[in-house]
């Protein structure tokens, strides 16, 4: 298999990749039909959806355009109706579609976040709800790729969309499981490329360099379409260009103590007996809690 997946990865297959009129859904949308997948374009955005649908079938791929919004439930099921009606079925989806922005919680805009919470965890509801609801009726199984984020793990000035990238996360797990019987894979891609996203942040723009393109991303995204990643479902998957490598889940961290009832008093002594010194360190980038910190610069005193 060579670097476009062999060029027949995806052949037979019906994809919808949503947020993909520019940036990382357009790469994904690009390489799948390249691939051999028919793909419904989705941006709300919908010259930027026809732009993309236009190239791929100018190199010789299928695609049609879709303008859905899938913060609305009634367009998400139009959206997975048109690639049943365009192609015969659907086989994956890419959800895609987001918005980011950056701010202090107590400088944040009620209305951004709003948008923010619809378009990144509702669409991604929405729009897999519907494709699962497609697949399962035609009983040929399918994958389902959300997009998430390192940043779920928690992130200066990046609440919110942290937040909905957990969620994501937390969806993908759960999804995962009701879907395994029904031949559903469902795994989250945590990409970063140099996006508009990333244009926002001078913080991100040093960390992410021009030459950790979009199409670096893509082929992750591509195995998980496809039949060879079969066997492979709740997965957190983060690429960055360079590296490849799984997330870690949530789990129930030891010593775990037992009381038959817990009171206040209890519970303090908890901490400061036994929880202080395996309190977890927090976000991207590991904040040691300040009680912690006190603790070891004792130590080394």
């Amino acid at each position: 298999m060579d670097a476009r997946g062999g060029d027949t990865l995806l052949e037979g297959k019906a994809v919808v990749v949503t947020g993909a009129g520019r940036g990382l859904g357009e790469a994904f949308a690009v390489h799948a039909a390249r691939a051999g997948a028919a793909v419904v374009v989705n941006d709300v955005d919908a010259d930027l959806a026809e732009a993309t649908a236009a190239n791929i079938r100018h190199h010789g791929g299928r695609a049609v355009a879709s303008g859905h919004d899938v913060r609305d439930p009634e367009h998400a099921e139009d959206l997975v109706g048109l690639c049943t009606t365009s192609f015969g079925a659907i086989d994956g989806l890419v959800n895609n579609a987001a918005v980011n922005h950056e701010a202090l919680p107590w400088e944040d805009d009620v209305a951004r976040v709003r948008t923010l919470v619809e378009t990144n965890v509702l669409g991604v509801l929405y729009t897999g709800m519907a494709a699962a609801r497609s697949m399962v009726d035609a009983g040929r199984g399918g994958s389902i790729v959300n997009i998430s984020s390192g940043a779920s793990l928690g992130q200066r000035k990046l609440g919110a969309y942290a937040a909905s990238k957990g969620a994501v996360a937390s969806l993908t797990y759960s999804w995962a499981l009701d879907m395994e019987e029904a031949g559903i894979r469902v795994n989250a891609v945590c990409p970063l490329a140099h996006t508009r996203m990333v244009w926002t942040s001078e913080r991100a723009l040093r960390g992410c360099p021009p030459d950790r393109t979009p199409s670096r991303i893509a082929p992750v995204v591509l195995y998980l379409l496809g039949d060879g990643s079969a066997g492979i479902t709740g997965q957190l998957v983060r690429c960055n260009g360079p590296q490849l490598h799984i997330v870690g889940q949530p789990y129930l961290k030891a010593p775990i103590l037992e009381r038959e009832v817990w009171d206040t008093d209890g519970v303090h002594r908890a901490f400061e007996e036994v929880f202080g010194a395996h309190l977890e360190p927090y976000g991207l980038e590991k904040r040691v809690p300040p009680r912690l910190r006190k603790w070891i610069s004792a130590a080394g005193a």
